[in-house]
């Protein structure tokens, strides 16, 4: 993984959202560089999430814009800009039917159709390999959470947003889900902004840390720097 630099993926302009008189995000700036890690962490109610919501207009912002790869995200559809800037959540909310089903419910929203080899090799990946025709209702959390990622890059994002992805797992499944991130994001060069509220959870997989505070950055720079500094 790399750290930001001048050849950003993602870049965030004075971004903010009010609501009801209240800036939940005010006037955030940053730059993001392909393959980098970033976390970002605060107190409850520090504007974390939906600072994350804004970078794939899953909320509008009320002020300032993101950049894609060059291009304001307001000029890409919202179907394609979701495919291409991915999300986990902190709950894996997955579809009724199978593994299978899920991987390629995303793909065939475009109008492709996952075959079954991509499938397995999504599977593989996130160490569910041979499972596509198993039944969702069946997995324990940790699985589910899989599943989850797996569908996530079933549609080949740019970037991976992960609002803490792992804080509704047990601490073996949590162990597993971060290594799975991890190991994941840097076989595929893929760019994470991850959402967490374990700043030990922070330093072990970030390049950079975000530290925000009533819905503005804070501190913001390499992650034991950040945390350190704590």
């Amino acid at each position: 993984m790399v750290a930001a630099s001048s050849s950003a993926i993602l870049e965030v302009d004075h971004l903010s959202r009010e609501v009801r008189g209240t800036r939940i995000v005010d006037d955030i700036t940053l730059q993001v560089s392909a393959g980098e890690m970033l976390a970002i962490v605060g107190a409850s109610g520090a504007g974390k999430s939906s600072f994350l919501r804004l970078l794939n207009r899953l909320d509008e912002p009320t002020g300032g814009r993101v950049l894609l790869e060059g291009i304001d995200y307001r000029e890409i559809p919202p179907r394609t800009l979701r495919r291409r800037i991915g999300m986990v959540t902190q709950t894996a909310y997955l579809f009724p039917g199978t593994i299978g089903d899920n991987l390629g419910f995303g793909p065939a929203q475009q109008g492709i159709e996952l075959q079954t080899e991509t499938i397995e090799g999504l599977l593989i990946q996130v160490g569910l390999a041979g499972r596509a025709a198993e039944d969702v209702a069946h997995l324990s959390g940790g699985e589910a959470q899989r599943v989850s990622v797996a569908r996530a890059l079933a549609t080949t994002p740019a970037i991976l947003l992960l609002d803490e992805p792992t804080s509704s797992l047990d601490a073996e499944a949590k162990a597993e889900a971060e290594k799975l991130i991890i190991t994941v994001a840097r076989n595929r060069g893929l760019t994470c902004v991850m959402v967490s509220h374990d700043l030990e959870q922070a330093a072990r997989v970030a390049d950079r840390v975000m530290v925000m505070s009533k819905g503005r950055i804070e501190k913001i720079g390499m992650a034991h720097e950040v945390l350190h500094a704590r």
